[in-house]
């Protein structure tokens, strides 16, 4: 690929798909309770279902990193997404939760598969001063699915039950696989890596420790955010409508602060970037603890929490990069790896917590872990120099 219009191009067709691999992984966020009510069990028990996606995420990302490294990116994202879609009308299908957690280990390795692939691609055709805004740019698409996606999917549960949802995020992914296989060219240039390349990585003690500050900050977020649904409920009632409305601003937030992550990363560095954000979220995760608020404060409290958590990870892509130039796309493997522990340990704790102290105590808990992420990032150091 070469040209600023070719990139541009590229970057929107791999967005386009960080969208439907966004909805298609998150829209359980806002359907648990109609999960829980379908299949007749808790609402912290139907949070083991993104705890199961997250955990399948976490372990087949760098062994499909590795095991694809050799691949035509092309082919691998066609691949991916044709299993994502796979794996989503199972859980349409799915009768019991045994069979809906099962089926989204399948879709966990669709989206293992995409977004390292898709963030190696932006960081392989942008300049290193361009870097933090197209990985914000290819980012940005999980984002938009925060905002149209999921709003969207609870709006469909609560509507036509949620195995309809299941069938609209499938559709969409059987038509992304097509897109993918019209408009992402064959020559794209990439580091080709195997196993020996995932295993000198995991060697690096320093860049892995950076990369694990992924799976601390995003277990801090995840406390809180596993269970979005029940604490807009706890503030402003079980109305299908306005809990839309609240998804949604959320999403607003969250692509807000998604560009401006990236904005931020390319100014003033990814560790500054970082340091900004831990703080940001030292603060305003105890306010959800604070049940109800008003609808006003509700309203301030998610969009200004979406916009800090959202622009974590551009930046922190661009960083842990940075700490692994030769190998850029294991070391983003295992950064979504990462990502994934980080969803595992946060919303296991947090159905730990809601289940003994209540929905009042989740904000607390994932303010104490984004002092800890804080400390973690500081330890781990900056990047050396692109």
């Amino acid at each position: 690929m070469t040209g600023r219009s070719g990139e541009g191009a590229v970057l929107a067709v791999l967005a386009f798909g960080n969208f439907i691999v966004g909805m298609g992984a998150f829209v359980l966020v806002g359907i648990v309770s109609p999960i829980a009510d379908g299949l007749g069990v808790s609402k912290a028990d139907a949070g083991i279902v993104l705890t199961t996606y997250a955990l399948a995420y976490a372990v087949l990302s760098p062994i499909t990193g590795a095991l694809t490294g050799t691949l035509p990116r092309r082919v691998v994202l066609v691949t991916a997404l044709s299993i994502f879609a796979l794996g989503t009308v199972l859980s349409a299908l799915s009768a019991s939760l045994l069979m809906l957690a099962a089926s989204r280990v399948i879709v966990a390795l669709g989206g293992s598969m995409y977004g390292p692939i898709a963030a190696g691609i932006a960081v392989a055709i942008s300049a290193p001063e361009r870097r933090g805004k197209a990985l914000a740019t290819v980012f940005i698409g999980g984002t938009i699915a925060q905002v149209v996606g999921m709003p969207f999917g609870a709006w469909v549960s609560y509507h036509f039950g949620w195995a309809a949802t299941f069938w609209v995020i499938s559709a969409l992914t059987a038509l992304g696989a097509g897109v993918m296989a019209l408009a992402v060219p064959r020559d794209i240039r990439f580091q080709a890596a195997g196993l020996g390349t995932i295993f000198a990585a995991l060697a690096d003690r320093r860049t892995m420790f950076a990369t694990a500050f992924t799976a601390t900050m995003i277990a801090a977020l995840y406390m809180v955010f596993t269970f979005f649904g029940p604490l807009i409920e706890a503030s402003v009632g079980p109305d299908p409508e306005i809990r839309t409305g609240f998804l949604m601003l959320n999403g607003v937030g969250a692509v807000i602060g998604n560009l401006v992550g990236g904005f931020l990363a390319d100014r003033i560095g990814s560790w500054r970037t970082l340091i900004l954000i831990c703080i940001a979220q030292i603060v305003i995760m105890p306010l959800f603890s604070i049940v109800p608020l008003s609808f006003l404060e509700l309203a301030i409290v998610i969009a200004t929490w979406s916009a800090f958590s959202f622009a974590f990870i551009a930046p922190q892509q661009a960083r842990v990069a940075q700490f692994a130039p030769e190998a850029v796309g294991i070391v983003l493997s295992i950064n979504a790896a990462m990502i994934y522990i980080g969803i595992t340990v946060g919303s296991a704790v947090g159905s730990r917590i809601l289940g003994w102290y209540g929905l009042e105590a989740l904000g607390i808990a994932g303010g104490l872990v984004a002092v800890l992420a804080l400390a973690h990032l500081v330890a781990s150091g900056r990047p050396r120099p692109a």
